[in-house]
């Protein structure tokens, strides 16, 4: 959010402002989903563009690397990529549908080490 705030491209900005339905494939019910930010900017060419943002380490982004064993913290970790792919894929068509594009932003795109 500071970033937000320091930068006067950004025309405005939410967080955790409104909520998309998607199917959650572990509850197998639909839930909401509250995406990080909503962002509006000023683009070089003068345009507004807004993004919607999603904030999570790169870790959580990247499919459960396979083990020998399944352990509890191993299914844990499949069920939490199976709920992101889930959310991300409504904010998705959420996005498509509303002209907004949609961001996943790691720790690599803010500069931090993992």
């Amino acid at each position: 959010m500071k970033w937000c705030d320091r930068t006067s491209a950004v025309l405005r900005y939410g967080s955790e402002e409104f909520s998309i339905p998607y199917w959650n494939p572990v509850k197998e019910k639909v839930c909401r989903y509250y995406p990080d930010f909503l962002i509006e900017v000023l683009e070089n060419d003068g345009k507004k563009h807004k993004y919607l943002i999603e904030v999570k380490p790169k870790k959580s982004t990247l499919p459960p690397k396979q083990r020998s064993r399944t352990t509890k913290s191993y299914i844990t970790e499949v069920q939490t990529y199976a709920v992101n792919q889930s959310k991300w894929q409504a904010a998705k068509e959420f996005c498509k549908d509303n002209r907004i594009e949609f961001k996943i932003i790691t720790e690599e795109e803010l500069g931090l080490k993992g």
